[in-house]
């Protein structure tokens, strides 16, 4: 072989190694790693050129204690545009990279409240706050003043970034096992939740984790109407029996001690409070009007499991 075909032989295998080496698991390094593109210009609203990036450790320098909300759920990193239009309110939108699709349901859960927007794969607007996810990504656009032409151009903004967005990914797989309107489930109620600070957010329990929750832990909280009362079921799944047997006894021996170690007790306020291992599964019932209300609902979320 010639030195020139040396060279050249060199040459293709050295180019063959270092795109092998691009290959993850099937997928392009740099696929995986470059990040999306977003909108420049939307309802007459242009992007003023400058994107501040934040990652889990200067995060808190763009928010104070909200943070600790998407770290929560394993937030990555933040990105954020200003779009501007003469004598209207500039427009402010947060990307926030939250790794999964399930971390990215699981923070725009938390907080819903408003009339969905029909944007990415779940959304709500109100009050001037469009809130969405799709994929792995959580959105939030707001203006920093009002107006006919701000109130119009969120949304649009909006479903011109969720667009950009290409993946999508599915909710989490614990959702599915909640009952629904047969037993009276309010709307935007269902809270994916991955602590037990956020969980008392929601709903106090006890100022000490006795459900043993973790970043390893998945959790849904959800609201029925029961007899014109609430009713609040907890959906637990560990990632193992003797995690789930350990939560189990943990909480009917601090949630219910004067329960002679049944899992079913009335409460001061009257109403009935139910806990069943399921598996690697626990199951709370909170506020139940009946012992028979209490165990319906759990038996039907045992069903789904």
């Amino acid at each position: 072989m010639g030195m020139e075909s040396k060279i050249w032989a060199f040459f293709v295998i050295t180019v063959w190694i270092f795109t092998a080496a691009e290959i993850v698991e099937g997928e392009p390094r740099g696929k995986m790693n470059r990040e999306i593109s977003l909108p420049a210009e939307a309802a007459g609203w242009k992007w003023d050129g400058k994107e501040m990036k934040y990652d889990s450790k200067t995060v808190f320098k763009y928010m104070n204690g909200a943070a600790e909300l998407y770290l929560a759920y394993d937030f990555q990193n933040l990105r954020v545009r200003r779009f501007e239009k003469p004598n209207q309110p500039p427009i402010t939108l947060e990307l926030y990279d939250m790794a999964s699709s399930e971390n990215a349901y699981g923070v725009f859960s938390f907080e819903r409240q408003d009339e969905a927007a029909g944007i990415g794969q779940g959304s709500e607007f109100g009050g001037g706050l469009l809130r969405f996810w799709k994929g792995k990504y959580f959105v939030s656009l707001y203006a920093d003043g009002e107006g006919t032409e701000v109130e119009s151009a969120i949304p649009t903004i909006g479903r011109a970034a969720a667009d950009l967005i290409q993946e999508t990914g599915p909710e989490p797989k614990l959702v599915d096992s909640i009952p629904g309107k047969e037993f009276g489930l309010v709307d935007r109620s269902v809270r994916y939740l991955k602590s037990h600070v956020l969980l008392n957010q929601r709903f106090f329990i006890s100022h000490q984790n006795i459900l043993n929750l973790n970043r390893r832990t998945k959790a849904v909280l959800v609201q029925y109407t029961r007899e014109n009362q609430k009713v609040h079921l907890l959906l637990i799944r560990y990632p193992g029996l003797k995690e789930a047997r350990d939560a189990y006894q943990s909480f009917r021996s601090a949630y219910l001690p004067e329960a002679g170690g049944k899992d079913l007790l009335k409460t001061e306020d009257q109403k009935w409070t139910m806990v069943r291992q399921r598996g690697e599964a626990v199951i709370v019932v909170f506020g139940a009007p009946t012992a028979v209300d209490a165990e319906a609902l759990l038996k039907s979320t045992e069903k789904n499991l």
